[in-house]
């Protein structure tokens, strides 16, 4: 069985779980608790992080951009990166920048201090990291907003790979409750479409040790 190596709330691993549904992959999937360090998972991984997906061929697959290219490559009959090369260079655009930009000043500093934290021991949220993040979500979302008003999916007239990127790291956000809805209406609506695709389903019902998401995050409708 094809198995991915995860952590529920990575939105890394998220975009992933997301792509396998959405192109009608089986897997399996196996919480790895990359804190522990563990010999195993360094041996299929030397950087020691999550995902890792792992082909029942024994073809071992790291890194969320690697293995989004080789399913997209691999299996092409659900395509998420568009047909032309100018869909393409959209779509790679924004999921680098949900990727690195949007992550950097938003995602990880939320899970990081109020989910990585808390599961691995390491203490207490800095407020001072959450503010910060607060302070970026802000325009960035205005950004996700201004896509959503003025195209029928992120990166234009057809679901993509950035789509199901920008539903990783908003849904892991909303299981912790930090986002504003109503300060992105557009968003919301487009959230909500993506929250009723049945690769969706599976996030919807994670359950983290110690973490109640709001009553609203598994709503179809909010």
């Amino acid at each position: 069985m094809r198995t991915l190596y995860h952590l529920p709330l990575s939105p890394y691993c998220r975009k992933i779980r997301l792509v396998l549904g959405e192109k009608r992959l089986p897997f399996e999937s196996v919480v790895e608790r990359v804190w522990e360090e563990r010999p195993e998972f360094y041996a299929m991984n030397p950087a020691g992080e999550v995902p890792v997906l792992v082909e029942d061929n024994g073809l071992v697959v790291p890194d969320s951009s690697v293995i989004c290219e080789y399913l997209e490559e691999a299996y092409s009959d659900t395509p998420l990166l568009g047909r032309t090369l100018a869909e393409r260079v959209e779509v790679r655009r924004l999921v680098a920048w949900f990727d690195q930009r949007f992550a950097r000043d938003v995602s990880r500093r939320f899970i990081g201090e109020r989910v990585m934290k808390r599961i691995s021991g390491r203490g207490n949220p800095d407020g001072t990291v959450l503010r910060e993040g607060y302070a970026a979500m802000k325009p960035h979302l205005k950004y996700i907003n201004f896509l959503a008003e003025n195209r029928n999916w992120l990166a234009g007239n057809f679901l993509s790979l950035a789509d199901f990127t920008a539903a990783a790291h908003l849904s892991s956000l909303d299981f912790i409750g930090d986002i504003d809805w109503s300060k992105a209406p557009a968003v919301r609506d487009w959230y909500a479409r993506m929250k009723s695709r049945p690769c969706f389903r599976p996030l919807l019902g994670d359950r983290v040790s110690g973490i109640t998401p709001p009553d609203y995050y598994a709503n179809l409708d909010f």
